[in-house]
């Protein structure tokens, strides 16, 4: 985190990450009950990146290329 706002600046990184945390953090709060912290925060984690993924490849405009950077 503290690399993405370092690179990006903190407006953007909160314009493309604020969404899906907030998602993910619904989602952990009323679905993960594993009753362990540590598996409910990697669930949560894994949950944010797949949903941020998701977003990454819904926003880019259609017929640009994925690069990997």
């Amino acid at each position: 985190m503290f690399s993405l706002v370092k690179d990006l600046g903190i407006r953007v990184a909160l314009k493309q990450e604020a969404l899906p945390f907030l998602i993910a953090f619904v989602i952990a709060e009323f679905f993960y009950k594993f009753h362990s912290f540590t598996l409910e925060c990697l669930a949560f984690l894994a949950t944010w990146f797949v949903l941020s993924y998701a977003q990454a490849l819904l926003g880019r405009p259609r017929g640009q290329p994925h690069t990997s950077a």
